[in-house]
């Protein structure tokens, strides 16, 4: 078991998702994961559920902020762990970002950013208070990894190097570009990879799938696939196995909510 009681300066803390349908997301990710929840209520008057394995937090569930118009599909969001979010949102101009949100003090938990790397992604920056993040790492059930797929992942790198100090490693690809990885005291943290180019006669691509991909960890990554598809989710691709022969898969949740899974032992 890899319990997490904190977490160092550039290294992915936490995930959670915010959805048109908090019960219904409940349900759907109980029988992925096998989470348990504790219901809180949310500063509009509506609710949030705390997702637990055991006794330890690994995720939110969230209603998305209202607006006007049809709701949105659901959104997985990671954080990146700070020692001064306020500092880092300073910084995100120079590094040629942009702050979306905060900072904001969230109660005692801690102070939320979201930034906006070169190309997008919207990027959550957490300074711990009482919540340090996630209680697990890279287990089943549990926040395993992320990737940022943009069309600038150059401009990324340099960019969370600048907000973090991150070292990365590079990794060529048999299409000639590169995936990078982010780096903390020696171990990797985060991906980096570059986007599909569109079509420009078609407009065909895969444009939809740029921003963050949240991964999730479980036992058995075909077994996870048919509890997912059982409660209604779409396989967007296949469980195929990844360069380290490993296994992954990436679902949609019946809300929208992209997600992959990653087989760990």
């Amino acid at each position: 078991m890899v319990q997490r009681s904190g977490y160092s300066l550039g290294e992915l803390c936490w995930a959670d998702v915010q959805t048109p349908d908090v019960a219904a997301a409940k349900a759907f990710y109980a029988a992925v994961f096998g989470w348990r929840y504790e219901d809180l209520p949310a500063p509009d008057g509506r609710s949030y559920a705390k997702a637990f394995l055991d006794d330890d937090l690994v995720a939110t569930v969230a209603p998305q902020p209202q607006q006007g118009g049809a709701p949105r599909p659901a959104q997985w969001n990671v954080y990146f762990a700070a020692v001064d979010a306020r500092a880092a949102a300073e910084e995100a101009d120079h590094a040629g970002g942009s702050v979306q949100f905060g900072p904001e003090d969230i109660g005692d938990t801690g102070t939320m950013v979201f930034v906006e790397p070169p190309g997008g992604g919207a990027t959550g920056i957490w300074q711990a208070g009482t919540h340090p993040g996630s209680g697990r790492h890279n287990e089943p059930g549990a926040f395993a990894w992320a990737e940022l797929i943009t069309p600038e992942p150059q401009a990324a790198v340099g960019f969370f190097q600048q907000l973090f100090g991150h070292e990365v490693t590079e990794y060529p690809q048999d299409d000639g570009g590169t995936y990078t990885t982010l780096m903390v005291n020696g171990a990797e943290v985060a991906g980096i990879a570059p986007a599909p180019e569109e079509d420009e006669e078609t407009g065909d691509g895969d444009a939809g799938s740029r921003g963050w991909q949240v991964y999730f960890g479980v036992s058995s990554v075909k077994e996870a696939v048919l509890s997912a598809v059982s409660a209604g989710a779409e396989v967007l691709v296949e469980p195929e196995f990844d360069d380290d022969g490993g296994t992954i898969a990436t679902l949609k949740d019946p809300q929208g909510g992209v997600f992959s899974v990653l087989q760990v032992s």
